[in-house]
């Protein structure tokens, strides 16, 4: 089980909440399918899958855990082509224009005769709080859908103190400095195929499968654009493109990694889940520590004031 993705949260105070505090409070909230008339419903599920009990998995001092969220599949479409049917017979049998109000009660009613019959869609999303280093890390490249978990997980705890990080330096001027000149580039940073770069007026350059050192490279950048997102290898370990709030999306295990994996030999899922997320968590430990220092380290004077 490898994150695909990375958002990054900080917790502004030390972390203190136990595997058995957690599954009581996440228990209290454990996803039910939608109820006839619901549009979505959310909730925790087990990060070992259906089998298991377990809505917190404990392993290397990180706690683990997954949101379900299940959506009815109603288009905007479909509604509508109900309703305009519904109408045009009133219309027809009565001799009589249907005004507003009365359509809007018609789309009322259709939605109640269309969602217990809608079909449902459900997402999942993995998280884990990093209890050692005080972060709160989901897998998902989307700021929307991270809030939404970490407004969910903070309705289940309680309280959640959690910010993203807050780094000294503009990550989008010390990348696009990279691309500049190259021997800035830290040594276990290696610059990647692909970037988007982007200026104050809103326009982008999307550039993929190309040598970033590139002159079409360089006259984006003399134009005054910054890097907005940048792929990059790291150490020989992991693949990944970052942008300029330090989200992480595709993050790739390289062949050093690859080869430990393949030389787990585990007798069960839960075996092979532990045996991952140690590997995993150990590399993304790392690898988030690094880039804190490669941006100059975080503004703890800015946690401060949020505090």
């Amino acid at each position: 089980m490898w994150f695909k993705n990375l958002h990054i949260f900080r917790f502004l105070q030390d972390v203190a909440v136990s595997t058995e505090e957690l599954q009581e409070n996440l228990t209290k909230l454990a996803f039910h399918p939608c109820g006839k008339m619901d549009m979505e419903s959310i909730g925790w599920v087990s990060p070992l899958g259906h089998n298991s009990e377990h809505l917190v998995y404990s392993v290397n001092n990180c706690l683990v855990f997954k949101m379900r969220k299940e959506e009815k599949i109603l288009p905007a479409s479909v509604i509508r082509e109900f309703v305009n049917d519904r109408v045009e017979e009133i219309e027809a049998q009565q001799m009589r224009k249907v005004r507003k109000r009365e359509k809007d009660g018609i789309r009322d009613e259709v939605l109640h005769d269309l969602i217990p019959r809608a079909f449902t869609r459900s997402n999942y999303l993995y998280a884990y709080i990093d209890v050692k280093h005080g972060w709160l890390l989901i897998d998902t490249p989307n700021s929307k859908k991270a809030e939404e978990l970490v407004s969910f997980l903070r309705h289940t705890v309680g309280s959640l103190p959690v910010v993203p990080p807050k780094l000294r330096q503009n990550m989008a001027n010390v990348m696009t400095q990279w691309l500049i000149q190259p021997n800035d580039c830290p040594a276990d940073i290696e610059l990647g195929d692909a970037c988007v770069l982007a200026n104050n007026d809103g326009a982008e350059a999307n550039c993929k499968r190309q040598n970033l050192l590139a002159k079409e490279i360089n006259a984006h950048l003399k134009a005054g654009k910054l890097v907005k997102r940048l792929a990059l290898e790291w150490n020989d370990r992991l693949g990944l493109i970052v942008d300029d709030e330090l989200v992480i999306r595709r993050l790739q295990i390289l062949d050093l990694i690859k080869t430990q994996i393949n030389d787990i030999d585990a007798e069960s899922f839960e075996q092979q889940f532990q045996a991952d997320f140690t590997i995993m968590n150990a590399e993304i430990g790392t690898l988030i520590e690094r880039l804190f220092t490669i941006f100059g380290g975080e503004d703890e004077e800015v946690y401060k004031k949020m505090l």
